[in-house]
């Protein structure tokens, strides 16, 4: 079982970057093992992030920003 939360390590959102903060903290504090995925510098884990994100989790826009989690394939939230 691999948690992977995908993050935007250059979001110049103030809000994106303190939820990321918020839910890597949450893990480590809680000793749970996961996987950091940039989707700033990596396409292939942008385009993976998005169309794995259920359509009634996305946002208006369609577009769903980070962080985003997944347990293996199956989306958290």
């Amino acid at each position: 079982m691999v948690i992977k939360v995908f993050v935007a390590t250059s979001s110049g959102s103030i809000a994106i970057r303190k939820k990321q903060q918020e839910v890597v903290g949450f893990l480590e504090a809680n000793k749970i093992d996961f996987k950091e995925l940039d989707i700033a510098g990596d396409e292939d884990n942008r385009k993976w992030m998005r169309e794995n994100v259920p359509g009634e989790k996305k946002p208006q826009n369609g577009i769903p920003l980070p962080p985003q989690i997944f347990n293996e394939e199956q989306y958290c939230g």
